[in-house]
């Protein structure tokens, strides 16, 4: 193991998505070529291991015990990889006995009961199996296989092909399992993890098949290749890797603890941002944010809530300063004789938190009252033509932020027209999902493209009051998104229907305010993007140094792993953040 690469590059490496998981295997992958511990030349070699192997086997003959049958000589074409000396290769099915569970039938419930553990694949998790499942009787064992203390369990069909478990008792299990039971019990240990080993798991798999249920019968599963090293090697790795696998165990706790510390610290921010107060506290919270950052922001995730953060800042007077010289809100921006007037900020607050939210020059609306036009689409779904005519919108077409149009029903020329004296869509309007679990996502309409909208589509026509870009990220703030779906009925499908899109709570500023908040939403979220990209590099480019990390150690002595596992904890320890 090279640990001067592994510590220099720990920080980044441990942004991996799959660090310790990898550092797992990684572990395992060395153990089984002989590069976790120093050999020794007094130890008794593997050739004479494999004779007392043969000796048991024999033995069992002689007392008409079950063994395994007869396999062809492994050959040095089939080595996976070169081994130390002193090391030997056989067959699985050399090593033991190789047997595929069976379910007694459950016509009868006198074979089930709590006498021996059945163990199925979902069974088998972490080390050693989960007993407390489904029992087999006494009756029962007759019906299906005894599997002894101290075998190795594989799943060998099916999505968790290649899980591996070390029994510590007597078991039965399904035919989802194969299982071998060593001549010699002490090689139980090493024996699971040639299993868990790279190099076995993609044999298995290559055997398996790659179709819809992959599935290694036994036959073809013990006549894989495992290492046999020297019995004493064997105790030296079995120690060898607990120990670090409880080493990983406790890097997996702290990077966990560090995780869970810096979401807590995230979602307590986000919270008292996004979460109506005054203009002193959104200052102190702002700042405090701020000041947290770096330490906040270290995922993906976290870059979603800042951008819902920055549209809620947006939304509540926080992002921009104010200029006195400004137009005040307008007392009401419709352009329609029919729209009623605002009846006074207080009766639009979206809810007594949000009363002393908003700078003294904004006002509440509802959303009727700064819209030309609320509608949403056809209820009855109009004929569908093979013919390419007029496109026909649902919530599926409606992405966040643009529309998509690769998979698309369409109407006729004719359905259109008498669906367009309902609603016919334009540039500048906004298209909001009203049904279904998308209810809330919405796009703003930039091309002049004739569609049918069905029901599940709403259309927001803006007046001249709310510009539509400023109307868009108040509907996508949580500010609305929590009205949004307080107001949906929820049924077999969720529905926010057309009076409820009119009621939602709007806080509305001049339009020159409203332009100056667009252009700085707009530049944070293309900083979120930024950040987002860097986030992935980063958590690319560990992927990429814990593959050379690993490619090295293949070529490198095992001296210097403990200097390392105890840097590395170090590292760890006082990393930001922890």
């Amino acid at each position: 193991m090279n640990p001067e690469l592994l510590v220099a590059h720990f920080d980044r490496i441990s942004d991996a998505p799959d660090a310790i998981p990898r550092l797992r295997q990684f572990i395992l992958d060395l153990a089984v070529r002989g590069r976790i511990v120093p050999q020794n030349p007094n130890d008794q070699p593997g050739s004479e291991l494999l004779k007392r192997i043969q000796a048991e086997a024999r033995r069992r003959k002689e007392e008409n015990m079950r063994q395994g049958h007869c396999l062809p000589r492994l050959t040095p074409d089939e080595f996976p990889f070169e081994s130390p000396e002193g090391w030997k290769w056989l067959r699985l099915g050399e090593l033991g006995i190789t047997q595929t569970g069976t379910t007694p039938s459950s016509n009868n419930p006198e074979y089930f009961g709590d006498y021996i553990p059945f163990v199925k694949p979902a069974d088998l998790t972490g080390n050693n199996p989960n007993y407390s499942g489904e029992g087999i009787s006494k009756q029962g064992i007759a019906h299906s296989r005894l599997i002894p203390r101290y075998s190795v369990l594989m799943v060998c069909i099916g999505s968790s092909i290649g899980k591996v478990n070390v029994t510590d008792r007597d078991v039965c299990c399904n035919q989802q399992i194969n299982a071998v039971t060593p001549y010699l019990e002490q090689l139980a240990r090493f024996t699971s993890f040639s299993l868990k080993a790279s190099y076995f798991q993609n044999l298995v798999r290559a055997r398996a098949g790659m179709g819809t249920l992959p599935i290694i019968s036994k036959g073809k599963w013990e006549m894989l290749p495992i290492p046999l090293p020297p019995l004493a090697e064997q105790q030296r790795i079995v120690a060898k890797v607990d120990e670090l696998m409880a080493f990983c165990d406790r890097l997996e706790v702290a990077k966990a603890e560090r995780e869970n510390q810096r979401d807590r610290l995230a979602a307590a921010s986000h919270h008292h941002l996004n979460n109506g107060s005054n203009a002193e506290a959104f200052g102190t919270h702002a700042h405090f944010y701020l000041n947290q950052f770096a330490r906040i922001t270290t995922r993906p995730a976290h870059i979603q809530q800042l951008r819902q953060t920055i549209l809620n800042l947006a939304v509540c007077g926080q992002l921009v300063p104010q200029n006195i010289t400004d137009e005040t809100a307008p007392v009401t921006g419709a352009t329609s004789p029919k729209l009623s007037p605002v009846r006074g900020r207080q009766d639009n607050v979206p809810d007594e938190s949000w009363s002393n939210a908003l700078p003294r020059s904004w006002k509440w609306h509802r959303l009727e009252t700064v819209s030309g036009q609320i509608t949403d689409g056809e209820h009855a779904t109009p004929p569908r033509i093979h013919e390419q005519q007029v496109p026909l919108v649902t919530a599926k077409n409606v992405r966040d932020g643009s529309m998509d149009y690769g998979k698309t029903d369409w109407v006729s020329y004719e359905t259109a027209a008498k669906a367009w004296r309902r609603c016919r869509p334009s540039v500048g309007d906004v298209l909001l999902v009203c049904v279904g679990a998308t209810t809330g996502r919405l796009c703003v309409l930039r091309e002049a493209k004739d569609m049918v909208l069905v029901r599940s589509v709403a259309l927001i026509r803006p007046t001249s009051a709310i510009e539509v870009d400023y109307l868009a990220l108040v509907l996508r703030s949580p500010l609305s998104q929590k009205q949004i779906w307080q107001k949906v009925k929820v049924t077999a499908q969720p529905c926010l229907y057309i009076n409820r899109i009119k009621s939602l709570s709007i806080p509305l500023p001049s339009v020159t305010e409203q332009r100056r908040i667009i252009a700085r939403v707009g530049e944070l979220m293309a900083l979120c993007d930024r950040l987002e990209a860097q986030l992935t590099t980063a958590q690319t480019e560990g992927s990429l140094l814990l593959e050379s990390v690993v490619h090295h150690a293949f070529n490198d002595s095992h001296s210097g792993i403990d200097d390392a596992k105890n840097t590395i904890v170090a590292e760890l320890t006082n990393a930001p953040g922890a």
